[in-house]
């Protein structure tokens, strides 16, 4: 008896696995994954630990690193609230409107995903250098953009906007226009059409948008190089000074700030993530 309705249990598992073997399937991502990303981290992780705690506490607490760690996450964070703003905007439009040259448009949103980082590099400081056809203006305005913070957050604006963009156009797509249509006729202004109903409904995948642009500002290093000037204390990013410390031969200095750079983009990454659920959670709750 017992045998009998064991069998049924144990097909009963088998036909709700997703994948067929899906033990050893799972068995090789995770030897994949240990090779990719757990490994190399670990070592990492060891050549941190070889310099001891004092050894860590006084690379951290340079001056310099704590310049470029401040100037890193700051300006990241302002790009990536620009991108929040105007990918939305960029997002509603390229959905709900159509006209002449919307599908280059679309296909110009992506050019920074196309382009290598030292090429947007380069065609951004030709631009807003004080010799460039932007840059000579706004310069003689007192708002220089080149080689300084400025010219940092612009580039990561320029390379961070496709993530906003893309993450919410499949969520303006499932939105259906009648809600808006329906809210209207009973008397909403489009402001409070905005706000009470399209804003909440892409909330998760504003804030998803929202910290893909800035992981991607925290760890950006070509497209940055040029437009910063790279002066130490001003507008060095923290990835050129890694990139610096290994040129000294410094590989413990190296190893502790990517392992600083690696565990606050981890945690900010997850404190996202924990809000985006918690908003999910809100919608779905909103929506009952």
């Amino acid at each position: 008896m017992n045998t009998l309705t064991a069998a049924p249990s144990r097909a009963l598992r088998r036909s709700h696995e997703v994948l067929p073997g899906f033990g050893l399937s799972l068995g090789y991502t995770l030897v994949y994954l240990g090779l990719i990303l757990f490994i190399p981290l670990s070592a990492l992780a060891l050549k941190v630990m070889a310099g001891g705690w004092h050894g860590f506490a006084a690379v951290l607490g340079s001056p310099r690193v704590l310049a470029s760690l401040k100037l890193t996450f700051g300006t990241a964070a302002i790009a990536a609230a620009v991108n929040a703003v105007f990918g939305f905007l960029t997002a509603w439009v390229l959905v709900r409107y159509r006209f002449p040259g919307r599908r280059i448009l679309d296909a110009i949103v992506d050019l920074p995903f196309a382009l290598p980082t030292a090429v947007s590099g380069i065609a951004l400081t030709a631009i807003f250098a004080p010799e460039g056809t932007l840059g000579r203006f706004l310069a003689g305005i007192g708002w220089p953009v080149a080689y300084t913070p400025t010219g940092v957050t612009v580039a990561m604006v320029f390379i961070g906007l496709p993530f906003v963009v893309r993450t919410l156009q499949p969520a303006f797509e499932e939105l259906a226009s009648e809600l808006g249509d329906a809210a209207a006729s009973l008397g909403a202004s489009p402001g409070q059409v905005m706000a009470r109903i399209v804003l909440p409904l892409t909330l998760p995948s504003l804030i998803t948008g929202f910290s893909l642009a800035l992981a991607r500002g925290i760890g950006e290093y070509g497209s940055i190089v040029f437009i910063s000037g790279n002066l130490p204390f001003k507008t060095e990013i923290t990835s050129l000074l890694i990139i610096t410390r290994l040129e000294e031969f410094d590989y413990t200095g190296a190893a502790v700030i990517a392992v600083v750079m690696l565990t606050a983009s981890f945690l900010l990454l997850f404190t996202i993530n924990l809000l985006q659920k918690r908003s999910l959670k809100w919608l779905a709750r909103r929506e009952a």
